[in-house]
């Protein structure tokens, strides 16, 4: 071998260093070797170690009978050798490989970035390339290869090309990949694919110039399966999981005859399931769909014997994609699905916004209601009770009102049911009850020759429940120093009708104490007029209903008298139970006058006053517009 030499090695000697080079590791991983010149054959040593002492014709023994798939290709990129094994996998004659770009072999050629990597490699830029290419074998099967391309010494002028089928693999990974994203018991795509794949159909519909750019749902559940698993089992569950999931499986491929493709159905989870449609043309197509998928669940489950019938709600959104994200949908189309629930089941429910708002700003209250106690949102203001003989003010309600940062300022029925419901309520109470009977001792101070003035609180029925009402009333009314008669509390009909236990203990001890019971809103709810002599109640206070349904003087209107007959007899049967009556929602003179005339005690409504701060009562009290009319 002349050391020389300007043009590539021979084949042989390539070999060689090909082989000596793949033994080596990575290119990356060891500094490349400085280029010499070709030096010509040094004599042994006395005693040559094993390495040293390898004839060349062993090395390319070695190239051509290794397993994996190996080239030497020149600076040109064209094959200089190349052994039999990667003449099997591309199933050709490997002597037939030489002179052949090794790039069109090996569909290196076929995508820019990767053809520039590998122009970097031929260049002596980088020291190496690996990537994975798709082939077609010429018996007509696709076949998945790793190709890794490494460079030799630079005096070599050729690089180390080789491949390894990785098919198997793949298919493997493929089919691990579809256990993993599809349920086992219907065999549609799971939760995972189908947030892979609504993902995906979002940033495309956003981006792209052509289609509608709308994307629409269903997420549906079925009405009751719960009870389908505990009384039949899990066995039957499943079955009728799977045949729910056939059905609508055909109804998204009937959607999607007239279209490029059909609407994805998934099983999220549980008993529900999902419905996605790219490109959707707006809400009749979703409303059909939707129509669809009812009907097609009507018709009973015949499972190895079992008769199952089953019905679904189902919660529709449809919009536009971009702006919209996976998180956002999913939410809108929980939301649609509950208040489907709520609407009675078996039907489905169009997303509304206004609805919705509605629903944010419910939730915004109720997770704000337990700091805004803390923090002092909270105000009363009183409404006055007056004598319907003397017009004189004898008592007032307090009620409460949040002045919110955000919302402004709220009445009670825009959050006491909120703080009902997650028990906020007993907080608030405690505050209310304070508050009003340390602004009526304060007015008797203020006004010692005067009468004093009772004050009438509010009282959700959970306060009975969750905390020691009594005790906390005897507490106040200690650290206030207001006497118990001038407290009443106000609870609804339905909270007090048929109470046993606990509250009639409650409202029992309370009236023993002296406090006044009083039962607001009464003629609407249960009106067990029976079990009213039974409890310790001391007012009642009719409904602004009734009152509204007096017919107005010189309206032109033919007044009703069955509307007078009956509050009249209520109140005969309240003062013949020694109770006093108080008419809610007094506005007209007329109204006060028809009151007076059938013995009604006391009136309140904006024909008195409006609810107002406490500072504006005193003066109230002493204005003749709260005497007799």
């Amino acid at each position: 071998m002349s050391g020389t030499s300007e043009g590539p090695a021979p084949a042989k000697d390539l070999v060689d260093r090909a082989v000596t080079e793949s033994h080596k590791g990575t290119a990356s991983a060891t500094p490349r070797p400085p280029s010499l010149p070709e030096l010509p054959p040094i004599a042994p040593a006395a005693a040559p170690s094993p390495a040293m002492d390898r004839p060349p014709s062993l090395l390319g023994a070695a190239f051509t009978a290794a397993p994996l798939a190996m080239a030497v290709v020149g600076r040109d990129g064209l094959v200089l050798t190349a052994n039999e094994a990667l003449g099997t996998l591309l199933g050709t004659d490997a002597a037939g490989l030489a002179g052949r770009a090794a790039a069109d072999l090996v569909g290196l050629s076929s995508e820019a970035p990767t053809r520039h990597a590998y122009l970097e490699v031929l260049g002596g830029h980088e020291d190496r390339l690996r990537c994975t290419r798709r082939l077609k074998h010429p018996d007509g099967r696709s076949l998945w290869i790793q190709v890794t391309v490494t460079a030799l010494p630079e005096a070599a002028q050729a690089v180390l090309l080789s491949v390894c089928d990785i098919s198997a693999r793949r298919e493997l990974q493929r089919r691990l990949r579809h256990l993993q994203m599809h349920d086992p018991v219907t065999r549609l795509p799971n939760r995972t694919l189908f947030f892979e794949r609504l993902t995906a159909v979002l940033e495309a519909e956003s981006c792209a110039d052509g289609g509608t750019g709308r994307i629409g749902l269903c997420y549906l559940d079925l009405d009751g399966f719960k009870a389908v698993n505990d009384t039949l089992g899990h066995r039957v569950g499943d079955r009728l999981l799977a045949a729910v999931a056939e059905r609508l499986t055909h109804c998204a491929d009937e959607a999607g005859r007239a279209r490029a493709a059909a609407p994805l159905v998934a099983r999220l989870g549980g008993d529900e399931f999902a419905v996605l449609v790219e490109d959707s043309t707006g809400t009749d197509q979703l409303a059909e769909l939707a129509e669809s998928l009812l009907l097609a669940l009507q018709t009973p489950f015949d499972l190895s014997g079992q008769r199952l019938s089953v019905s679904a709600s189902i919660g529709v959104v449809e919009r536009h994609a971009a702006g919209t994200t996976a998180t956002g949908l999913m939410q809108a189309a929980d939301t649609t699905l509950y208040w489907a629930k709520a609407d009675g089941k078996s039907r489905w429910t169009l997303f509304d916004p206004e609805r919705n708002a509605h629903r944010m700003t419910r939730q915004a209250l109720s997770s704000g209601l337990r700091p805004a106690v803390e923090r002092g949102e909270f105000a009363l203001e009183y409404q006055p009770l007056v004598g319907m003989e003397d017009g004189r003010v004898h008592g007032v309600e307090a009620l409460v009102r949040w002045h919110h940062p955000q919302f402004g300022r709220l009445t009670p029925n825009r959050f006491i049911g909120l703080a009902e419901e997650d028990g906020s309520i007993v907080q608030l109470g405690r505050w209310a009850l304070r508050t009003a009977c340390r602004q009526a001792r304060r007015w008797q101070l203020e006004r010692p020759a005067e009468p004093p003035l009772f004050v009438s609180v509010n009282v959700a029925v959970r306060q009975i429940w969750d905390s020691d009402l009594v005790a906390d009333v005897a507490k106040v009314l200690a650290e206030t120093g207001l006497a118990p008669h001038l407290l009443q509390l106000e609870l609804t009909e339905s909270a007090v009708m048929g109470s046993a236990g606990r509250p009639l203990q409650t409202l029992t001890a309370l009236s023993d104490m002296g406090v006044r019971i009083a039962i607001d809103d009464f003629g609407t709810g249960y009106s067990n007029l029976a079990y009213l002599s039974r409890l310790p109640v001391s007012a009642l206070k009719l409904d602004g209903s009734f009152v509204r349904g007096f017919q107005y003087e010189g309206s032109g209107t033919r007044p009703n008298p069955a509307d007078e007959v009956i509050v009249e007899a209520m109140i005969q049967l309240a003062h013949r139970l020694g109770l006093t009556v108080t008419a809610e929602c007094v506005e007209t003179s007329a109204q006060a006058s028809r009151l007076r005339r059938i013995g009604c005690d006391t009136g309140q409504g904006w024909l008195y006053s409006r609810p107002v701060p406490p500072d504006r009562i005193p003066a109230l009290v002493e204005a003749e517009g709260c005497r007799r009319s």
